[in-house]
């Protein structure tokens, strides 16, 4: 099919067509430069990062965030970034059962990708695929990442509203966190509420954020029970409040980054990591092998 056709029909919602691009952009097969120059980016539809450390109930919280748009009719699409065994770049995480029951609502989109090695938790092909979404016919996109490494921080260079899903338990980190983490949320939301402590953390959270100086945004914490759909209508609002306010001082450094990994992607086109392995296999077994040579002789 030519690439013409396919992104008409991506324009007009058809989710064949959307499969489709994602994975020739995904695994850039023949065509995929030309399906990114020709995309028609809809910049109105709001990229929504969720984010935080494993067992906050992530998932568990966009499952039920799903369920709430598609019963007032919204078009849903859901990027789902899995981490990546280092051996064989194969997906470990199974959490995409918990979205099952959406599977066959023709309202929403679900799709998984492997960080594929990226040190962080997002795909180097997040941003790409983002943008092939974007070209449909959707009201919210959500993209959830793994709470891995640096993934919490990444996904400001990716969202128009960041989602910060955190836990009771996580009072204790809240210091250690202040300094990363903590400084990219849009929306707190504190799941697992009804657990011991909870109203403690939330105060704290709710000083911390107050001791901020954000001018035009005030961020909202948000106290969720996301397995009883409390707290999802509140979410849900927040989202809508600072997508309608149309706020986003991380814009500059949104593009930048974007860019940024579009160029290093191009850069390191040609080069293989399993290509490199075979090489440092071959020089490592001399005594004065030096790792920063041996890169300087690549370049």
């Amino acid at each position: 099919m030519k690439t013409e056709v396919l992104i008409q029909q991506l324009n007009k919602g058809d989710k064949k067509a959307l499969a489709r691009c994602i994975s020739i952009v995904e695994n850039e097969l023949d065509g995929y430069e030309e399906i990114l120059t020709s995309l028609h980016i809809n910049q109105s539809i709001a990229v929504i990062g969720v984010t935080g450390p494993p067992g906050a109930g992530k998932s568990t919280l966009i499952n039920a965030v799903i369920k709430k748009l598609t019963d007032q009719h919204k078009h849903v699409g859901v990027i789902a970034i899995d981490p990546t065994s280092p051996f064989n770049y194969g997906s470990l995480l199974g959490d995409r059962l918990r979205m099952a029951e959406h599977f066959t609502n023709e309202n929403v989109f679900i799709r998984s990708l492997a960080t594929r090695g990226s040190l962080g938790g997002l795909s180097s092909k997040t941003i790409e695929i983002v943008d092939v979404m974007r070209s449909s016919n959707f009201d919210y996109i959500i993209v959830e990442t793994v709470g891995v490494g640096q993934s919490e921080v990444e996904i400001v260079g990716l969202a128009d509203t960041t989602v910060l899903v955190l836990v009771p338990e996580a009072g204790d980190d809240v210091q250690a966190m202040k300094s990363g983490v903590m400084e990219i949320a849009d929306i707190f939301v504190v799941n697992k509420a009804d657990r011991d402590g909870a109203n403690t953390f939330i105060k704290n959270i709710i000083q911390l954020v107050h001791s901020k100086t954000e001018s035009e945004w005030h961020i909202p914490v948000i106290k969720a029970i996301a397995t009883k759909q409390e707290g999802v209508d509140e979410l849900i609002a927040a989202i809508n409040n600072h997508r309608t306010k149309g706020i986003n001082s991380k814009r500059p450094y949104l593009l930048a980054e974007k860019a940024y990994r579009l160029i290093q992607n191009y850069k390191m086109k040609n080069i293989s990591k399993h290509d490199l392995q075979l090489q440092i296999e071959k020089e490592i077994t001399n005594k004065d092998f030096n790792l920063y040579r041996f890169v300087k002789q690549l370049l």
